[in-house]
This record gives C-alpha cells, structure tokens and sequence, in this order.
C-alpha cells in the first residue's frame, strides 16, 4: 500500500504526485458534468408528455372482455408523475363482477440514474419498476424487478396514431423470470381536455 509520502516521491510514466492528482480532479469533474444531465430528471423529456392526462379504453383479459380508464398527471413540481387505473370486468355465469384498481408512482432515482416505479394495487400486489422509453420515443417499458419466488412483470405503452396507444401487460413465472405471457392487452384513447 503507497503511502502519502511514497506517492508523492515517485512518477507514473514521468508525472510527479501533483500532476496524477491534477489529472484525477479533472477527470472527475469531467464526469460529474457528463452525469449532470441525466440527474436533472429524466421525466422531463418529451416521451413521456403524450402520457398525460385521462385515458379510456376497451381490452381483454383471462377474464374476458373490460374497460376502464386511467390518467397520468405530474406531481410533486414536476418530479415525479401518477397514474390512476382502474378497470372492471362484468359478472359472468361463473364468477361475478371485477373491478381493479391501483396507483403508480414514477420518479427519477439519481443514485441509480434511473426512471423508477411503484405500483400497487387492490389485490396487494407491490411492484418496483424500471421505466424506459425506446429510442424513437413511441414505447415506453416497465420491467417489473426480479423477486426471488415470485412473477416478474412487464408494462408496455405504445403510441399509436396521435391520441391513441395500446397498452399491454405480461408475467413471467419466477423460474423463468425472461419469458413473459400476456396477460392483458387494450387499446386506449386519450379523453379531450374539457
């Protein structure tokens, strides 16, 4: 182990100890300033604007045929955004009616430059996500993260033509946490603003 006095004395490759330690700080405010823009926010890019506002939609499900309706708003001064769900199936002759409802919480996580979800809903389920939006802007993806003994899901929103998009959600079986089903899958339109 080179001691502070013992780095001082000798080179590397012909640069003295205040030349390498020089060197060390530019490099990493170098870095600090190329990292700088991700931290800002990541849901402040335009992707994720044609989200917002309230979203209604037919679909279909291992229990037939739905609707229901969500909205994605900003909150928190534009830190973060939510979305609202909530969707019913009609009673048939073998099971009565169902309705679903859950809170999504999207955020910016600067330790881990990531976009980042929570999610939970009426069954008890608690999901951390990790949002990202293809390069053309037109997906965005929720990875649902990997929990020992438990399914990974995975949450798909694409744009369609201007005020549409299909949303699609899948599960993998925790043995094989990569290979996802769908589970349900609907096409939505955006609700004018009044």
């Amino acid at each position: 182990m080179l001691s502070l006095e013992s780095a001082r004395s000798q080179s590397v490759a012909g640069l003295g100890f205040p030349r390498i330690l020089m060197v060390a700080l530019l490099a990493l405010i170098t870095c600090s300033a190329v990292t700088w823009p991700q931290q800002k926010t990541a849901l402040d890019r335009d992707p994720w604007q044609f989200l917002q506002g309230k979203w209604v939609g037919e679909g279909s499900s291992e229990l037939g045929e739905g609707s229901g309706y969500f909205s994605f708003e900003r909150d928190l001064q534009n830190k973060a955004w939510v979305r609202r769900n909530h969707s019913e199936y009609p009673a048939t002759k073998d099971r009565p009616k169902y309705v679903h409802d859950d809170l999504m919480i999207v955020y910016f996580d600067p330790g881990a430059h990531q976009t980042r979800a929570f999610y939970c809903d009426t069954e008890q389920h608690i999901i951390y996500y990790t949002a990202t939006v293809s390069t053309d802007g037109r997906t965005l993806t929720f990875l649902g993260d990997r929990q020992e003994g438990a399914p990974r899901f995975r949450l798909t929103y694409v744009r369609g033509e201007p005020g549409y998009m299909t949303v699609t959600l899948e599960m993998a079986q925790a043995s094989k946490p990569e290979n996802f089903e769908r589970i349900v899958e609907g096409k939505v339109r955006k609700v004018p603003s009044p």
